[in-house]
């Protein structure tokens, strides 16, 4: 039987034909190459989509499949642990129905087989069954997966490694319980042992396995770190593989997210600067963990955040502002650019000389951009403006920006003017007094509390000055004039 790539099967149209039916007799064929066949032909078809996948499971299939699983030689296994994978894949009831078949235990004593290739098509099936969700990951662990996948990565071959390492990041993603599980398997100290494998695809599995296991907790992330994955995960994110780049910042961001004395680790690490340096070398969603890790660092503290801001992490999240086309990576930088400013004047100072702020502020009022990019526009700007000193950065806001926004730049002016008086002649020179003037405030509200807390900074006749009319005031007072005679 020739069999074509999944993409031009040619059965797919007559599914309804009865192929399984006709395939199912020859699972039980004497000659073992035409089992090997037909249960490859099956895989092949059930991978293809989940219309095919559940015929195989309303076929009939599986039991036998799960049957000879256990009975018959090394060729057949793979194929029939294949087609249990294919069936797996689409969906949690499809899956759920290879559980209900018993194939879990069958699955899980092909770990111990003594061919790799048997055990890397088990540990692969058992993986997509575990990533649907929590329930199914418990039941892959109840069947005694973990500590056969934690002696897998210990294998030689690199092929069944990675495998292994995927099935275990998707059995730890769902919960910190299953993630527990993993960890009390003694696969973290496996894990951090082979971060530096040559093989990149191996990489991107630990990075991802480690990142899983680390995102649930304090204690979960500490576990990771005390396997001193530091600084030897920083090297990841020089990595000629873009996935691996993703997957250390991915980690980074899991374990900084948790806490100050964490983040600070990493701080000591020189992970920051390293993190820094792998977003300025990519683009798109492989920035995306990096952006986010900064973010999370510099909400803890105001100390962490100086760090980002040392390390030149503000001109470059300004520019992943400016030219990401992802409205989603742009809110990412945005979040993390208001998380930076929002701690002192010093911090704030440091985001607005970027000239961040305009870029925040058209983000939020284009209609082009997305809800989640406007509020985090919108609450970054606040944020920062709420803690600016910087006037030269805060001017333009009075002639652009809304009045919900409008008012908190005035606010700053008004708490800074008092106590500058250079400052003071400056707004004076610059228009901004008189744009002050201009602005239409409610009567008692807190923006006209700011303008009179402004206007209290300056002789009235210079305030009344810049007031609009009253050049009209005057030319009327031209008018009216009567000249002394001589």
């Amino acid at each position: 039987m020739h069999l074509l790539p999944e993409d031009q099967s040619p059965w797919i149209p007559n599914r309804q034909a009865g192929v399984m039916s006709l395939l199912r007799p020859l699972l039980l064929d004497v000659v073992p190459t035409i089992q090997q066949t037909a249960a490859l032909a099956l895989g092949r078809l059930a991978n293809y989509n989940d219309d095919l996948a559940e015929a195989v499971v309303k076929g009939d299939i599986l039991p036998q499949l799960v049957y000879s699983l256990a009975e018959q030689n090394r060729f057949y296994k793979k194929a029939a642990a294949f087609v249990l994978r294919a069936v797996g894949k689409h969906s949690p009831q499809l899956a759920q129905a290879i559980v209900d078949c018993g194939a879990l235990d069958t699955l899980v004593i092909c770990l111990e087989d003594f061919d790799p290739g048997v055990k890397e098509a088990a540990a692969w099936a058992l993986g997509y069954i575990a990533r649907h969700n929590a329930e199914l990951s418990q039941a892959v662990v109840d069947a005694g997966a973990v500590p056969l996948l934690v002696l897998c990565i210990q294998e030689p071959e690199v092929a069944l490694k990675r495998i292994a390492a995927s099935a275990l990041s998707d059995i730890s993603k769902h919960s910190p319980e299953l993630a527990q599980t993993v960890v009390d398997a003694g696969a973290i100290a496996h894990l951090a042992q082979m971060i530096l494998n040559p093989d990149a695809k191996l990489k991107r599995q630990i990075l991802s396995a480690l990142s899983q296991i680390a995102k649930h907790s304090v204690d979960l992330a500490e576990m990771v770190v005390e396997a001193e994955i530091f600084p030897v995960v920083l090297t990841c994110l020089k990595d000629k593989d873009e996935y691996v780049k993703k997957n250390a910042s991915t980690l980074i961001r899991e374990i900084a997210k948790h806490t100050p004395e964490l983040s600070q680790l990493i701080v000591n690490a020189g992970g920051v600067a390293a993190v820094i340096d792998c977003i300025g070398s990519c683009k798109g969603n492989i920035r995306l963990p990096g952006i986010m890790m900064l973010g999370y660092v510099a909400a803890h503290s105001e100390n962490l955040a100086m760090a980002v801001i040392i390390s030149k992490g503000v001109p470059q999240l300004s520019l992943c502002l400016s030219e990401e086309p992802e409205d989603h990576i742009k809110a990412a930088a945005a979040w993390a650019l208001g998380q930076i400013g929002r701690h002192t004047p010093e911090h704030a100072r440091a985001v607005a000389v970027t000239n961040t702020l305009p870029v925040l502020l058209s983000l939020y009022m284009s209609t082009e951009s997305s809800e989640d990019l406007q509020v985090k526009s919108k609450k970054a700007i606040k944020s920062i403006l709420q803690k600016c000193t910087y006037l030269p950065a805060l001017e333009p806001f009075l002639y652009d920006a809304p009045p919900n926004i409008l008012k908190h730049v005035v606010g700053q002016f008004s708490k800074v003017l008092p106590h500058d008086s250079k400052a003071r002649r400056l707004f004076v020179t610059s228009g901004g007094l008189k744009k002050v003037q201009e602005i239409k405030a409610e009567p008692g509200s807190l923006l006209q509390e700011y303008i009179n807390s402004i206007n209290n900074c300056y002789p009235e006749e210079i305030v009344r000055y810049y007031s609009p009319g009253y050049s009209e005031t005057l030319l009327q007072r031209v008018d009216s004039y009567q000249p002394l005679a001589n």
